[in-house]
């Protein structure tokens, strides 16, 4: 049996002709930008999820599933994270 794949690209613009879907990515969108955020502090420093998690002391798995938005981090585990990347962390609340 052969498998047909579609880029994400694709699959995504589908999907979001779905109101309920996109509703709920949109839902997400402070999630996706958080843990973008973390990614691109992590590569900022030129350390890998290894290198970081040690940093932190924490494992290579807590730090995957920080970057993957599975895990919202609290601010103790933000200031780490910022220490260990050399980053300043800012927090703000901001009017809609």
């Amino acid at each position: 049996m052969s498998r047909r794949s579609i880029p994400a690209k694709a699959a995504v613009a589908e999907w979001r002709k779905d109101p309920a879907f996109t509703r709920e990515y949109e839902a997400l969108a402070d999630e996706f930008a958080l843990a973008a955020q973390l990614i691109e502090a992590r590569a900022r420093a030129g350390l890998t999820q290894a290198q970081l998690a040690e940093r932190m002391g924490t494992s290579q798995s807590a730090v995957a599933r920080l970057e993957s938005g599975k895990a919202l981090p609290s601010v103790a585990t933000l200031e780490k994270l910022a220490a260990a990347t050399g980053s300043r962390l800012r927090i703000a609340l901001e009017a809609r």
